[in-house]
């Protein structure tokens, strides 16, 4: 294997949480209802393609992208749609699709996939539905296909805190994954970036041809793409990278083996609020519900998470596993108010990043975390702390001023092509002034694609 570039940076801060899930797999947890969430696809507005009592089977298309109908979003699941849930001006928060006895699936021809040029292996990913789980940068969006992208990125490393260990979910599938680059590859005029764990060796990911190796090491958010986007291949104006997560390759590559749709997710089931936290097989959409009474539940009441504790979204024990996620987090409601909280030196059990507190010395095994704020929305004053903690080559509280003004030009030249929300989600976390930065970067975003596309 030869590493074309390193990456490595001091910059940051790894959260030592209780609860990381231990390398044992389960079985998969049967599921009667699977959902879809819209939300899941950020920057997309989706045009429905079925109607609630219709039968669908496992690869249909459910609906589509209003500013773009080739992208569409298939049903993971063969069964009838229940119900699709509005919210506010008829918006679409849910689809729920109960599951049938008989799992018919929609089978796409690819014996000559290999054959296709380009536009040709576009159109058998967005046909068939694989193509969400290409995304965009800048803006984190689905990726759009009439566009060439200068690089392709994934990244078999994500450091956040409890995250999943790629290696050994994907270990028995191999094959499928090298055949999910080989077809990115197609798309490209380059060869896949491929990022891997500069501490490990002997990994299998070491091993894929036909990609370009480089080596991430270093606290929290070192995992995270926009880094290595930066430091390796970095966005000019009107530059477009494409970026998979690691298990959407290897699902790519098995549809690509069997025609067949792959919804695959296998999940850690992580938290200081589970018993036994481990690895399930599951699938995109499946109810949280099941899989989380077999972890068991140490707490209540919890706070049930889709990702991480930094970035992940809101979900409850009746929810369903998120679209993109391999993480579910369960950490108790923080529901508990300490007495003289502001006192240095006190309760330092409480995992933090300040000199004032102890807490680093303690709880090496890992710390017991809750929900609470430990204080309220300030004033958000210049102190230097969000630089500290942050390794991009972006000024990060600039950044956040200029979004919550509505500063366009402000935003270009700061650099918010070059970010996604969960790049700010450790200074979400340790920021003093207690300032939703990733709902104020989340909010730009947004305006930049509404304004200037």
């Amino acid at each position: 294997m030869e590493i074309i570039k390193g990456i490595q940076t001091q910059r940051g801060a790894n959260l030592n949480i209780k609860g990381k899930a231990d390398k044992i797999l389960d079985s998969t947890i049967t599921s009667s209802t699977y959902a879809l969430n819209p939300d899941d696809f950020f920057g997309t507005v989706p045009k429905l393609l079925v109607k609630e009592g219709q039968s669908i089977k496992k690869g249909d298309p459910i609906f589509y992208s209003k500013n773009n109908p080739r992208i569409k979003i298939v049903s993971p699941i063969a069964g009838n749609l229940k119900l699709i849930q509005r919210g506010p001006k008829r918006k679409i928060e849910q689809i729920l699709i109960e599951t049938s006895e008989n799992q018919e699936s929609f089978i796409h021809d690819v014996k000559e996939w290999k054959e296709l040029d380009r536009e040709g292996i576009k159109t058998l990913l967005l046909n068939s539905g694989n193509w969400p789980f290409i995304h965009q940068r800048p803006y984190g969006i689905v990726a759009i296909p009439e566009e060439t992208p200068k690089a392709i990125f994934v990244s078999t490393l994500n450091t956040a805190p409890l995250q999943v260990d790629f290696e050994f979910i994907l270990e028995k599938n191999k094959e499928n994954f090298q055949t999910g680059i080989n077809a990115l590859n197609k798309l490209v005029d380059q060869p896949v970036f491929l990022g891997v764990d500069k501490s490990s060796s002997n990994n299998f990911f070491e091993k894929i041809d036909n990609v370009q190796h480089y080596s991430i090491s270093g606290p929290h958010p070192s995992g995270n793409l926009s880094l290595h986007i930066q430091k390796i291949s970095p966005l000019n104006m009107g530059d477009r990278i494409w970026t998979v997560n690691c298990e959407d390759v290897a699902n790519i590559g098995s549809f690509l083996s069997s025609g067949e749709f792959n919804p695959k997710r296998t999940l850690a089931i992580a938290g200081n609020a589970v018993k036994s936290p481990r690895y399930y097989k599951s699938m995109i959409g499946a109810e949280l519900g099941p899989i989380l009474n077999e972890a068991g539940i140490t707490e209540s009441p919890v706070r049930v998470i889709n990702g991480d504790v930094l970035s992940g979204s809101l979900s409850s024990i009746s929810g369903h596993v998120g679209y993109f996620n391999n993480l579910i987090t369960v950490i108790p409601e923080g529901n508990i108010y300490r007495m003289f909280g502001w006192l240095p030196f006190k309760d330092n059990k409480i995992l933090s990043l300040s000199n004032t507190s102890l807490s680093r010395l303690f709880n090496k095994k890992g710390h017991e975390v809750n929900t609470n704020l430990n204080g309220e929305e300030r004033a958000l004053v210049i102190t230097g702390e969000m630089e500290k903690l942050f390794p991009f080559d972006v000024f990060p509280m600039q950044l956040i001023k200029a979004c919550l003004i509505d500063d366009i030009e402000k935003m270009e030249a700061l650099g918010i092509y070059e970010v996604v929300p969960e790049d700010f989600g450790l200074i979400d976390y340790s920021n003093t002034s207690k300032l939703e930065a990733q709902e104020t970067i989340r909010q730009g975003i947004e305006l930049m694609i509404n304004e200037v596309g």
